[in-house]
């Protein structure tokens, strides 16, 4: 088992490469080993290109080998026609004796029907290695197929004394309020997830372009909440320079990168979630401001939370939101302090 766990973190280490790259498709990896060598890599890099199984064995340069392999792989091959042929099919054509596998697939058109035609194959499938581990690789994957919506990070930054931001007569004072390393490392999140979203009041004061410029990588979908459309054209948000979607109560309009939404307004959380789920959005993230977040808070939308605690001191302002969770270390970005907190609500936790 040990010998499958190393393999198996080498799957997982090969998957992560397309964080930001494959979604809403899941991070995959796999590792293909002959008398205990490994001869074959690969990983799902592009979404719509080839799954892991496939570039793995793609790099092995004599396919005679194979006869006598074993694929780790971190997530069940696929059993069904996609954008690709199943994976399954093709671990049969080139009859490899023995598969390892981190999870299941819980998406309904696999869903242990690539294990059971291995196995009906006479394949050796041992299932379940690192199963933990391998899940939360997919976090963003599971959460979309098991609970009908993206996975939700909420994300802010707050001062000393639990500020969020000044209040809106005093925002000519500088209203920044952590360092450069942690502005860094927001937009870092910003290309690991699929879209990012902010309310009226946030668009209107910070006047926040959300897109990811300070690293590589491509820019989010961005979401404006804007109930009436009083926000001025003008706007960074509104460039047209990357796609953005507008949840409003007023009309539905298609322009170049913008698309006007219509819901009744009645529960925003739950409608945006439900238009993101329709457009195979897997991940989000919400900056803000206090109202926005609060909003998904107290319907118990999120997933997780990073929290940037800068060194300064507001003295009066609008107050920060209040959650609990599961705290987990982090490295600190500069000066400032990060609190990383997972939601563990139980019903937070049922598909």
């Amino acid at each position: 088992m040990l010998i499958q766990e190393m393999y198996m973190k080498r799957c997982i280490q090969l998957a992560l490469k397309g964080l930001g790259a494959v979604a809403p498709n899941p991070m995959v990896g796999c590792v293909i080993v002959h008398e205990g060598k490994i001869i074959g890599e690969g990983y799902h890099e592009v979404y719509g290109s080839a799954h892991a199984e496939v570039n793995a064995i793609n790099s092995v340069e004599n396919k005679e080998f194979l006869k006598n392999c074993v694929l780790y792989v971190s997530l069940e091959p696929c059993n069904h026609y996609g954008k690709t042929p199943p994976c399954s099919d093709l671990i049969l054509k080139h009859q490899i004796p023995e598969v390892v596998i981190g999870c299941t697939d819980s998406f309904e058109k696999v869903a242990g029907k690539g294990i059971e035609k291995l196995k009906n194959a006479g394949i050796k499938v041992t299932t379940d290695v690192l199963e933990s581990e391998c899940r939360n690789l997919n976090k963003r994957f599971f959460t979309f197929h098991e609970k009908k919506r993206p996975y939700i990070i909420l994300k802010w930054a707050q001062t000393q004394d639990g500020f969020i931001s000044r209040l809106e007569e005093d925002i000519q004072n500088n209203n920044w309020i952590t360092g450069e390393e942690s502005k860094i490392l927001s937009h870092q999140l910003r290309v690991s997830e699929q879209a990012i979203l902010v309310g009226t009041n946030t668009a209107r004061i910070d006047n926040p372009e959300l897109t990811a410029r300070l690293v590589p990588g491509k820019n989010p979908l961005r979401i404006v909440l804007d109930k009436n459309l009083s926000l001025a054209a003008t706007l960074n948000i509104f460039d047209q320079s990357t796609p953005t979607l507008i949840i409003n109560t007023v009309k539905n309009e298609v322009l170049p990168n913008l698309e006007y939404i219509k819901t009744e307004g009645k529960d925003v959380a739950q409608e945006t979630i439900e238009i993101l789920y329709k457009k195979e959005i897997s991940s989000l993230i919400i900056e803000g401001g206090a109202h926005t977040l609060n909003s998904f808070i107290a319907v118990n939308l999120w997933d997780e939370a990073f929290i940037f605690t800068g060194n300064k001191k507001f003295e009066k302002g609008i107050k920060a939101p209040v959650i609990k969770g599961k705290k987990e270390k982090l490295p600190n970005p500069g000066n400032d302090l990060l609190s990383f907190i997972k939601n563990t609500n139980d019903q937070q936790l049922k598909p």
